[in-house]
């Protein structure tokens, strides 16, 4: 009796831990990977993976980019263009009138644009993960 309880036990949490993945693999995961300045822009470098089963064909996130002192420099859109399932991809931006030296954070408000063939259109907010490999701080 007692080994029955055991096994039950064990077998209990491993339905909340497919549930937990399936949740974690619906995502799309952005890493500012690095940020150089290059002829007085700066220029942002992203990893970004759609852990999605779905190509998004276009994503364009609203962002907003805060100076070292925290006040909003400007507010600007990144096209990420098309994000293939479960590959990652890497984008570059160039910021004008901007070193990366001054930049202190980026902050995406959200998809503006969010399209895809069978897409839930929430993923691109709600599955939106950012990181940042680098000083500079990214919120989304």
């Amino acid at each position: 009796m007692k080994y029955a309880l055991i096994i039950i036990a064990f077998c209990l949490p491993a339905p909340q831990l497919a549930a937990e993945t399936n949740q974690k693999t619906d995502q799309i995961t952005v890493e500012l990977n690095a940020a150089k300045t290059h002829e007085g822009s700066c220029q942002l470098i992203f990893m970004v993976t759609n852990s999605s089963a779905i190509t998004v064909m276009k994503v364009v996130y609203e962002a907003v980019l805060f100076d070292k002192n925290g006040q909003v420099n400007r507010l600007t859109l990144f096209d990420f263009g098309s994000l293939p399932s479960q590959r990652p991809r890497v984008r570059q931006f160039a910021v004008p009138q901007m070193t990366c030296e001054n930049l202190g954070r980026v902050l995406f408000n959200g998809a503006s644009t969010c399209v895809g063939d069978g897409l839930d259109e929430t993923l691109c907010d709600n599955g939106f993960l950012p990181s940042s490999r680098i000083d500079i701080e990214v919120l989304g």
